[in-house]
């Protein structure tokens, strides 16, 4: 593998890599009303961003943070029928599986957008947009909106 390769799957800077997930688990924990009010009972999107903030403080391994990440998505597929419980939780496994690999992040927020859009209208996901634009550092936008704005 050369070097350019190796760059482009690298994790960044632990300190970089903790501000991602935090910015990825705020927008995953915005859309989180959406799925409970439409699966209540179902808690694994909560898990999971429960997860990656013990990630983030060194509590648990990212091994962990997978097997969250996995049971999230698990939860979009059981909810078919509501497509905006279905992106919600989709946000939440997304911001957990940033403790694996940074670049989920932008997924993750583009999830929680659609979640938004899809439960309370096209104004509410720009609004959402415009919040996760607002909240990530400068210097990290590139991460969080690789294609830019």
């Amino acid at each position: 593998m050369s070097d350019d390769q190796k760059q482009k799957w690298a994790n960044p800077e632990l300190p970089v890599h903790h501000a991602i997930a935090e910015w990825a688990v705020a927008c995953a924990d915005r859309s989180l009303p959406v799925f409970e009010e439409l699966r209540p009972g179902d808690d694994r999107p909560r898990a999971a961003i429960a997860a990656l903030r013990a990630w983030m403080r060194g509590e648990i391994p990212m091994t962990e943070c997978r097997t969250a990440a996995f049971a999230a998505h698990a939860a979009a597929r059981d909810a078919a029928d509501a497509p905006a419980a279905v992106a919600a939780a989709r946000a939440a496994g997304q911001a957990v599986a940033v403790a694996h690999m940074f670049d989920h992040s932008p997924h993750a927020a583009t999830y929680a957008a659609k979640a938004v859009g899809l439960h309370r209208g096209d104004a509410a996901r720009a609004a959402e947009r415009q919040w996760q634009w607002e909240q990530l550092a400068p210097e990290l936008r590139a991460i969080g909106f690789p294609r830019g704005r």
